[in-house]
């Protein structure tokens, strides 16, 4: 994998074993350009895996960003893929419910990639609102199964675009 824009455009990015579904670089591509400028903004990534997703934010210019991962497994990879990232980027070992209901800090971004068959989205996502954990005019993109339905409206989220990309789509929540 490589990181597709930004100031470390190019780099590699090492897949760390196990479980893992990185986001195509489509996708990823796609994302930012509908972000548009994410230049000094905050950028949470949850389920973050190989941590391509927020180290590519990071590549265009976010900061802090906060990789959340709960596989120890990952963690190698994930320090050798932040190495060269000369910007504020933390990784959290911790189980994403866990951390969300721990974390009191608010992000202009926050991105969720669960596994496909992880059960509880709607959930994670009524935490994420009730706890407002976005800013203002932030954004939230939750990354699933094309065939997965959720709702247009959560707590005080509101879906403001959905795009699919073969069998994944992103879901973009903003406040109402």
């Amino acid at each position: 994998m490589r990181i597709t824009g930004g100031y470390y455009k190019g780099r590699k990015i090492v897949c760390p074993k196990g479980i893992i579904r990185p986001a195509m670089d489509r996708m990823r591509e796609s994302l930012f350009a509908i972000t548009g400028d994410i230049s000094g903004c905050s950028f949470l990534d949850l389920f973050s895996g190989s941590g391509v997703v927020g180290i590519e934010a990071a590549s265009r210019g976010a900061e802090p960003v906060i990789l959340v991962e709960k596989d120890s497994k990952k963690i190698n990879a994930l320090k050798r893929n932040i190495s060269f990232i000369h910007t504020e980027i933390k990784i959290v070992l911790t189980p994403v419910e866990l951390f969300l209901k721990r974390c009191k800090d608010r992000f202009d971004f926050i991105y969720a990639d669960p596994p496909f068959a992880y059960k509880y989205k709607k959930e994670m996502l009524s935490e994420i609102a009730l706890r407002s954990m976005l800013n203002e005019s932030g954004l939230l993109i939750l990354h699933c199964s094309k065939d997965e339905k959720l709702p247009e409206t959560i707590e005080s989220m509101t879906l403001t675009d959905k795009r699919t990309y073969g069998g994944s789509v992103l879901h973009f929540y903003g406040e109402s």
